[in-house]
């Protein structure tokens, strides 16, 4: 199981520092369209109004380029690894998820032994639930390091507000402490948590279920095996 654990995070590692470029343009891309809104919505009277100005601010279409050129533009080669730190560090995110689950998974079984015996075999919907558990557990503890990713990664207005704007990852950790509480690094926790829990529960049941069916296949090709060799 380490050695198992060492090579996916050094696999991850090499993939976040890989694929960062492209996150840091997608989250520019994701981003672009509210910024404008939030810059000039207080100042419009009326939607009519609001989808005017905008047409005029923004007459072309932000592509992939845009969004490249502008990341050039602010911070230079070194703008398209903004925050790889923290999604270096949250490539724990699955050994955690994976430790978790086979901890509660070994419990139920032994459990499950003491009580009954004869069956300590565990059924799809508790798995369900343990690789929910397992994952719910994860996300809580590495979510915040995603939201300063995600902060680090979007376009920062230099003739903004100062509270937005950071220069490292530390500097982004203190700001968002010292202007919004340990509350501001769970914001948007609860969608994230809907998408992520849903999907690692249904995987842990699928792959369990999987197991389960090789094995029974290889049973019984030993079975047919065995007798075909009997006299």
């Amino acid at each position: 199981m380490l050695s198992s654990l060492i090579v996916a995070a050094l696999s991850g590692c090499v993939n976040v520092l890989l694929t960062n470029p492209i996150w840091v343009v997608v989250t520019r891309m994701q981003t672009h369209t509210n910024i404008l809104r939030k810059d000039h919505s207080n100042r419009l009277a009326t939607p009519a109004l609001e989808e005017t100005v905008l047409s005029a601010i923004e007459p072309f279409s932000y592509s992939t380029g845009h969004a490249i050129q502008e990341v050039y533009d602010e911070a230079g080669f070194w703008g398209f690894w903004k925050g790889v730190f923290p999604t270096l560090i949250m490539v724990s995110n699955p050994a955690m998820q994976f430790m978790l689950y086979e901890t509660m998974l070994k419990k139920l079984k032994k459990q499950r032994s003491l009580s009954k015996p004869d069956n300590n075999g565990v059924t799809a919907l508790e798995i369900f639930l343990l690789g929910a558990l397992a994952k719910l557990g994860a996300t809580v503890v590495t979510y915040p390091l995603n939201v300063v990713k995600a902060r680090l990664q979007a376009k920062q207005v230099a003739t903004g507000d100062r509270r937005h704007q950071y220069k490292g990852t530390m500097d982004a950790i203190l700001k968002m402490i010292r202007y919004e509480g340990f509350y501001g690094f769970y914001k948007g926790m609860s969608t994230k948590i809907v998408q992520s829990v849903l999907a690692a529960a249904v995987l842990f049941m699928i792959k369990e279920e999987l197991v389960k069916g090789a094995r029974l296949l290889l049973v019984k090709d030993g079975i047919h095996t065995v007798k075909s060799k009997l006299p």
